[in-house]
């Protein structure tokens, strides 16, 4: 049995029915085949002990077959990719498939997400064919993806469930349906697996939260859904010896729980879960004991359109008598074509295994049984934890990227895609841990912007999260709400109509929230207003996140060339930028 999972976040067009045919986003390139780096080698999995006593579970992340791999599910003995036989391992294997399995209905409104930022994507049963020869034995379609084409695509998607090689969970003709366990008999244990979406909602059609009477639509653990959802966990826990949810949660791109699912992971705990896992954030997340429950906040993507956000893997639980004995992670790196993780091997696993123990530092989550756990739980306060060595890359802005860079218009922006650059650098997050942040400027800074970062992260200058400003749908405002750090954004100055800095990859701002811009007696982001007043002059106290006048981020940028707009007459204290 094998597991494999992709999540999706692809600008994905609406396709007209074609039966025969498997539907996928239009206007996706193909990737350029790009070798995985050199430190990403296969390593073979070895066969598990044989014990009739002890039950393996497997779980990976996000699948789905979009832009180039959108006729992987036509094409005959396809799979997961190198990590299936990690899945095809185990005694039960679970991913998250990140669409609705139809070839039929029309797309969502959606009218609840920002319109930038809507995605509608689907597959044809067939896709349960790659699953099932990849090891995998259940699959959640509970996600923010499962109902992109109404009833008509939820009630395709149950029924292929039905009738084709594995069965889906979380999705239901009724309610009832849609909350009810798959059940199965694994070496003498009754498994029973529920799944729900608790990722947020894209729309108040029904379909997308299922209730009594609505008729077909996606278990909800929103609301009043997590106390349906716990009650439907009750009675399985009542029946059977092992009781999995597989959730589809957290914030995208936050490698920390966020308060909504430390709550729901409590309440189904109390309910007698023993096993709690998810995906949704597009990378790994902590993992371990909630008193008797396991829970594992992210499994990040595993088959995927593309490998910006390359970090996988396969959490591998045992279970003996009903008691967890053993958890493992097995780590894997997604090529930057994308597809299916390859696995790590040597010192670039040590370190990736250690980097997932680390993890765990912010979850509250006591370390699981497994024999690595222990080398790694958190340093003694006061302490800072061990760094991985700083790494950066500085590329071309490929079809990859510029397929997610929706708000540059190549007739209207002042600068081609050509001249500029995607980067990525490690720095280090609120948490004292390492993270990876990505940027797009232009080529001709691209080298001195890795410098200054490798500057900052050598410091240990903590930034909140880096990534690409489309992310946000192109909105400067949401981007500074969420206390993004970001480059390049075709855009105007506010209320001018002279380009901005950013336009030309020439700008980054940096942790907004604790550096805000402030214009008169407005200051942005609104959430930046108790650090206005914070000293920021040379020798003051240092505050987390805060640019200070003789710190290691002015000095680090103005080094480089660039200037600070702390300095303006409208202060803009995370600005930098280079003419």
């Amino acid at each position: 049995m094998a597991v494999l999972a992709a999540a999706g976040v692809l600008a994905g067009v609406p396709l007209p029915d074609t039966p025969a045919e498997p539907v996928a986003a239009t206007g996706a390139p193909e990737p350029p085949v790009v070798a995985p780096s050199p430190e990403v080698t296969a390593s073979p999995t070895p066969d598990p002990v044989a014990d009739d006593e002890t039950l393996r579970l497997a779980f990976a992340g996000d699948v789905h077959f979009e832009g180039a791999f959108s006729g992987v599910p036509a094409a005959a003995d396809t799979t997961l990719g190198p990590m299936s036989d990690v899945l095809r391992a185990a005694d039960l294997a679970m991913v998250n498939l990140e669409s609705a399995v139809t070839t039929r209905g029309e797309p969502a409104a959606k009218e609840l997400e920002v319109a930038s930022n809507r995605f509608w994507f689907r597959t044809p049963p067939s896709a349960l064919d790659v699953l099932a020869r990849s090891g995998v034995d259940v699959v959640s379609v509970a996600n923010n993806h499962g109902a992109d084409y109404g009833a008509v695509g939820v009630a395709d998607t149950v029924a292929a469930g039905e009738t084709g090689a594995v069965p889906i969970v979380g999705a239901g003709r009724t309610d009832r349906q849609a909350f009810a366990p798959h059940r199965v008999r694994v070496k003498g244990t009754d498994v029973a697996v529920h799944a729900a979406d608790a990722s947020p909602l894209e729309s108040a059609d029904p379909t997308w939260a299922a209730a009594p009477g609505t008729g077909p639509g996606l278990a909800s653990a929103r609301g009043d859904g997590a106390a349906v959802l716990a009650e439907a966990v009750r009675a399985s826990a009542a029946k059977d010896d092992l009781v999995i949810v597989y959730l589809h949660w957290g914030e995208e791109y936050n490698a920390c729980p966020v308060e909504s699912q430390e709550s729901l992971a409590a309440k189904l705990a109390a309910a007698g879960a023993d096993v709690v896992v998810g995906a949704h954030a597009h990378t790994p997340s902590g993992a371990g004991l909630l008193g008797d429950t396991y829970v594992g906040y992210g499994l990040g993507n595993f088959y995927w359109y593309h490998g910006r956000a390359s970090e996988s893997g396969v959490l591998l639980l045992s279970f003996r008598d009903g008691k967890i004995v053993g958890d493992e992670w097995r780590p894997g790196a997604i090529p930057p074509e994308g597809g299916g993780p390859v696995q790590l091997g040597g010192s670039a696993a040590t370190a990736a295994v250690r980097a997932w123990h680390e993890l765990r530092g912010c979850t509250g989550l006591a370390a699981g049984p497994g024999p690595d756990a222990a080398a790694a739980d958190p340093p003694p306060d006061g302490v800072a934890p061990e760094l991985p060595g700083f790494t950066s890359s500085i590329e071309p802005v490929g079809p990859s990227v510029s397929l997610a860079m929706r708000n540059h218009d190549p007739v209207a922006c002042p600068v081609p895609l050509t001249d500029l650059r995607y980067v990525t650098v490690t720095h280090v997050g609120f948490d004292g841990r390492a993270r990876r942040g990505e940027l797009v400027v232009h080529a001709d800074v691209a080298a001195g912007v890795v410098d200054v970062f490798a500057e900052l992260y050598a410091a240990r200058f903590p930034i909140e999260r880096m990534l690409l400003v489309d992310e946000y749908g192109g909105d400067d405002d949401r981007s500074m709400a969420a206390n993004n750090t970001s480059a390049y954004n075709c855009r105007r100055v506010a209320g001018q109509t002279t380009w901005s800095n950013h336009a030309y990859g020439r700008a980054i701002d940096i942790n907004p929230v604790q550096n805000p811009y402030v214009v008169g007696g407005d200051v942005r982001p609104a959430a930046a207003l108790p650090y206005l007043d914070v000293d920021r002059g040379a020798g003051a106290p240092p505050v987390p996140g805060v640019i200070q006048d003789g710190g290691v981020v002015r000095e680090a940028f103005e080094r480089a060339g660039w200037e600070w707009g702390g300095l303006f007459s409208d202060p803009d204290y995370q600005h930098f930028s280079i003419s």
